[in-house]
């Protein structure tokens, strides 16, 4: 079977980057250039990206971000689409490559673990296994025996952290994310914070799904992705079943769509009824429109 024309390419990396302003107009043109669409986002601290474009495309921007903009090598996953997943491309500045909301020192950061080494810790009775990801995320699915913060995006995950100190200090603390950025980050913010063994899985979750067997996989459920695709299974295949609420953008299992609070355009279990929603009008374009 042939491989599908379109490359999604899921990068990030931590480095100094003062001029970054400057490349954004360039960065722009060169993806456009190439057909590449989907979001590069630029910061003082590096970049974080997924994109998509064919084999040749991708293969050149990420040769021109390895030896001319970044100057090292940077690592990234791949999984294939046989349609574009993104309707346009987008080159955006911001304060961070992941927004945590509070100062973090990048230097000192948390262990990485390798893939192939994940099942072994995360079993160890000692070890605090944590998911850093959105609740509509974890929705779809997690690692077995992980604890779902309950937050609703990243920058609520500090103060979750301080309320919950004394479940976690002393503790060897393991955290995983989708592609790795936000664990990274977080152990960053933690080691800062006085917790000293922390782990982050590296790669995250995309590899994971890559490196390890699925018969040998502890992952539960699906993973939610920021694209048209939604979710993907272990063998990185888009989802079959997982839709989003229009109202909120939950992610929603087939579970959730037997739910009789569920209704196609009107309403979820994880909406209905919450005065945050107006469902008696139109829902109005959120984040899924990729």
């Amino acid at each position: 079977m042939s491989q599908p024309p379109y490359v999604i390419a899921a990068f990030y990396h931590f480095f100094d980057f003062p001029d970054f302003e400057a490349h954004q107009a360039p960065l722009l043109e060169r993806l456009k250039g190439l057909s590449i669409k989907g979001s590069l986002l630029i910061t003082s601290e590096g970049v974080n990206s997924t994109m998509a474009g064919t084999r040749e495309a991708i293969d050149s921007f990420l040769t021109y971000l390895q030896t001319e903009l970044i100057g090292e090598p940077i690592v990234w996953k791949e999984s294939y689409a046989d349609t574009q997943p993104f309707g346009k491309v987008r080159v955006r500045l911001k304060k961070e490559t992941i927004s945590l909301g509070e100062p973090v020192n990048l230097t000192r950061r948390g262990h990485y673990v390798e893939p192939k080494d994940w099942n072994n810790l995360i079993r160890r009775n000692d070890v605090v296994i944590l998911d850093t990801r959105n609740d509509y995320e974890i929705n779809l699915g997690t690692f077995k025996g992980a604890i779902d913060p309950k937050i609703p995006t990243f920058k609520f995950l500090p103060e979750w952290t301080r309320q919950h100190a004394d479940q976690l200090k002393g503790k060897k603390i393991a955290t995983f994310c989708t592609g790795g950025i936000r664990c990274e980050k977080y152990t960053a913010w933690m080691m800062e914070n006085g917790f000293d063994e922390v782990y982050h899985l590296k790669g995250g979750i995309l590899q994971y799904f890559e490196d390890v067997p699925a018969e040998e996989s502890l992952w539960d459920g699906e993973c939610f992705v920021f694209d048209e695709r939604i979710a993907v299974d272990h063998h990185l295949n888009p989802s079959q079943t997982a839709v989003l609420c229009l109202y909120c953008d939950h992610a929603l299992t087939a579970e959730d769509q037997q739910s009789p609070l569920y209704e196609k355009g009107v309403s979820c279990p994880h909406c209905h009824g919450d005065p945050k929603y107006q469902h008696d009008r139109e829902p109005v374009a959120g984040r899924t429109k990729f």
